[in-house]
């Protein structure tokens, strides 16, 4: 008999077929609608395997309702939509996609970065909107890249990443991390600095590190008031890493002079939140790794996790290897 599995989003074909020749499988296939959670209850009772998105919310009372679940497959590199302690307690594998998206999300965080520095969004609109009359010396001027000064908070594999685009426009670049990369200081000239001195010094600031408990509402007033009134704040990263209200403030104060967010604390984030208000904020829709390449190979990966699982085999991507022990 095939092992069951529910997947939660419609995934590339060719990752689906790999799927279906081994297991007996159910898709909520509404692309751009996430399944409901009272649909997951439902689905999550009887399956083996879960194949899930970041959008799914995987709680300890969803897990009590799974009789013969045995892996959470998250095609993702973060898992914080898991309640990993209760499905360790559970004997239940968790895996996530790491690797595949640092190249495509350092390519799309400097991208940002010099779409918001030159206003690109704004002045694309302005065109559209038929608001250019003539050239004019000081129109939609923006902030220059070339020599300027990065701030990197996260020297993960993507904040590697932006910094080695970062040197092609001769950047310095300071990093704060948990620990120290004398490698990433060897490699790319990069600075290791207190986080106070990197929010004074940057003129472009990027959020890469992880959203955990320890970095909710990292980037919060104190933060921003010390940050240059020129500087711009990119990131893409997670939501919740910088305070939403307190960047509002300081944009519309003037504290700060733009910032570039492809995350939100809540997503979808509601058409009527402040941020979206202003001009100098480019907003975009969680699209970081959102190249067909990346995609196809996080989708690949994440049934590679699934299907090993399933043969009773450690994943080669398992985040809770705690479980092993039970």
């Amino acid at each position: 008999m095939k092992p069951r599995v529910y997947i939660t989003r419609t995934i590339p074909q060719e990752t689906l077929t790999r799927i279906k020749e081994v297991c007996d499988v159910k898709i909520w296939d509404e692309e751009d609608v996430p399944v409901p959670y009272e649909v997951l209850e439902k689905e999550i009772t009887e399956v083996e395997g879960l194949y899930s998105l970041l959008t799914d919310k995987i709680d300890q009372a969803l897990l009590e309702k799974a009789k013969n679940l045995k892996v959470i497959s998250n095609m993702a590199v973060g898992f914080n939509n898991i309640d990993l302690a209760a499905a360790s307690q559970k004997g239940m594998m968790v895996t996530n996609t790491p690797g595949v998206l640092t190249e495509t999300t350092a390519d799309f965080t400097f991208a940002l970065l010099l779409a918001t520095a030159r206003r690109m969004i704004e002045a694309a609109n302005f065109l559209r909107q038929g608001k250019w009359k003539t050239w004019s010396p000081m129109l939609l001027t923006g902030q220059d890249i070339y020599e300027a000064t990065l701030g990197i908070i996260g020297m993960g594999r993507i904040g590697e990443g932006v910094v080695k685009r970062a040197k092609g426009f001769d950047m310095r670049v300071l990093y704060y991390n948990r620990t120290r990369k004398p490698e990433a200081e060897e490699k790319f000239g990069a600075e290791y600095v207190a986080m106070d001195t990197l929010l004074r010094e940057s003129d472009f600031v990027c959020v890469m590190t992880p959203y955990t408990p320890e970095t909710t509402n990292l980037i919060g007033a104190r933060e921003l008031s010390l940050m240059k009134k020129t500087a711009i704040l990119i990131n893409t990263a997670r939501g919740g890493i910088v305070n939403e209200e307190a960047l509002y403030h300081a944009l519309k104060q003037g504290e700060l002079w733009a910032a570039g967010l492809d995350v939100f604390e809540n997503e979808p984030v509601a058409l009527d939140h402040p941020l979206l208000t202003l001009p100098n904020v480019v907003a975009l829709p969680h699209i970081g790794s959102a190249s067909e390449k990346t995609r196809t190979t996080m989708a690949n990966l994440a049934a590679e996790n699934l299907l090993t699982a399933l043969a009773g085999k450690t994943p080669p991507n398992l985040v809770n290897r705690d479980v092993l022990e039970r």
